[in-house]
């Protein structure tokens, strides 16, 4: 809280440069042989669709929600932080089906790459860290943040002494996983592996 813990000399902002590089080169390669084989399209195209309307009836976040067309994030939603001045542009899709799915992952993951090596090139020369002191007695604040599966919603809640009494957080997970039941009505037995992980839900809250 308030900060981070070390900050970015040259010689490690150059490292992560190269090696962020190397990933979106493989990324970008990836892409090509998967997205560009006749058989992996003919498989997941029209496989397990979610409506933009299901979508919104169900409040899915995140990728989920973008792959059918729904603009939801945090990012652009709610913006925070560096994302006040350098917004990343939504990806959406509207097909809704498993294609949709893996297409908007890979190029949110390759807008991702683009983001962080702007961010390497203007990085603030603030303190990088400042304490947050003394938590307002007797409140509520509730924060969100978009995580690699979508919204994360954090609410604390403190007494009359600051001290923090309850603590929730919600996991994207558990807004998608209705989605996935619905992506699989009308389908066969072995479209589930690849809806399933189409969606990659935490069974266990690991997404926070």
């Amino acid at each position: 809280p308030g900060g981070v813990l070390c900050d970015m000399e040259k010689p490690m902002i150059a490292d992560f440069r190269q090696r962020i590089g190397r990933v979106a080169a493989d990324l970008r390669e990836v892409a090509e042989l998967f997205f560009g084989a006749a058989s992996v399209l003919a498989r997941l195209e029209q496989t397990g669709v979610v409506t933009p309307e299901t979508a919104r009836s169900l409040g899915l976040v995140g990728p989920a929600a973008r792959a059918s067309h729904l603009p939801r994030d945090v990012r652009t939603d709610y913006p925070t932080g560096a994302y006040r001045f350098r917004s990343i542009p939504t990806v959406r899709l509207p097909s809704g089906d498993v294609y949709a799915r893996a297409r908007l992952r890979s190029k949110e993951a390759t807008r991702s790459c683009d983001f962080i090596l702007e961010q390497l090139e203007s990085l603030a020369s603030d303190k990088i860290q400042v304490s947050c002191g003394a938590l307002r007695p007797q409140s509520l604040t509730v924060n969100l943040i978009e995580g690699w599966r979508g919204e994360i919603a954090h609410l604390a809640l403190t007494d009359e002494r600051g001290a923090i009494v309850r603590y929730k957080i919600v996991d994207p997970s558990f807004h998608n996983w209705q989605a996935l039941a619905m992506a699989m009505r009308g389908g066969q037995i072995s479209d589930f592996p690849l809806c399933n992980k189409s969606f990659n839900l935490s069974y266990a809250g690991h997404d926070l």
